[in-house]
């Protein structure tokens, strides 16, 4: 068809489908869903060059793995997918922007259910979902699916109560699941006044990209692990700065996690002028 056969329905159309995927696209960022997006693509790379060299056999197992993935999909990603028609029959897939206040409220809630266990010297670890899913932490624990709300949070830590043992899976959105046990840490050289819920959080960041927030019933701190490696304890500030800065979608690889050693270096430099 030459250029000139081409109705104004036809820009229009375009425009319509790919303003769809685009708002997909948005509201599928910083869910587990966005990796296998990627995942496929690439997959689909590699069957199209298959196709172009013709090689045969390749292009067969590229073709199997995709039609896997039409029926593999909806099982895995079940609450991202119920997530995502939530979110468009709330309409939000026609507005433009970031939810700012959603981000502000969920930091918000956040720090105040730490700040409040600090106070009360009440042990809790929220561990923050980034890239790498935490499926094989939470799958076993109870899911919650819910509101990232102060109460919730202080109920779920508050002694006595069935889940205030295990740890609290959070991802950009919401509660995950709560009552999670974490794999601790292998390090033999940490301190001897680091107790299990510490080991815990070290050992979760060991093995993935996730965020732990520990308040110490012992020493009422609140202090972060990334990476296996603990920050000095964090004051009131900087905790709302990094909960807003997790919560902001400002976490892409690079930017988030040179703020948070930004933050984790500030407060040793601090800490080091105070002595």
């Amino acid at each position: 068809m030459a250029f000139f056969d081409l109705r104004w329905q036809d820009f229009l159309d375009i425009f319509i489908v790919a303003f769809l995927i685009y708002r997909v696209l948005l509201l599928l960022v910083g869910t587990r869903a966005m990796q296998l997006i990627r995942g496929v693509l690439v997959v689909g790379l590699i069957g199209a060059l298959a196709n172009i060299l013709e090689l045969r056999s390749l292009s067969w197992l590229i073709g199997r793995i995709l039609g896997a993935f039409i029926i593999v999909i909806p099982i895995l990603f079940q609450p991202e997918l119920r997530r995502m028609l939530e979110e468009l029959g709330k309409g939000h897939l026609w507005k433009v922007g970031s939810d700012e206040k959603g981000i502000d409220r969920r930091a918000e809630q956040l720090a105040k259910a730490l700040i409040y266990c600090q106070s009360q010297r009440i042990g809790a670890i929220c561990v923050l979902q980034r890239d790498t899913s935490l499926k094989e932490v939470w799958r076993t624990a109870v899911l919650l699916n819910a509101d990232i709300t102060e109460e919730l949070l202080v109920s779920i830590f508050w002694p006595g109560t069935p889940l205030h043992d295990g740890a609290v899976v959070i991802d950009q959105r919401e509660i995950v699941a709560a009552g999670c046990y974490l794999p601790l840490t292998e390090k033999t050289d940490i301190s001897r006044w680091y107790g299990t819920r510490h080991r815990a959080a070290l050992g979760v960041t060991e093995m993935s990209d996730a965020i732990a927030l520990v308040v110490s019933e012992e020493r009422g701190e609140i202090t972060t692990a990334v990476a296996g490696h603990f920050s000095r304890p964090l004051n009131e500030a900087q905790l709302k700065r990094l909960c807003n800065h997790y919560f902001s979608y400002e976490n892409k690889e690079t930017n988030f996690m040179e703020r948070l050693r930004e933050e984790i270096q500030q407060q040793w430099a601090g800490s080091d002028k105070n002595v």
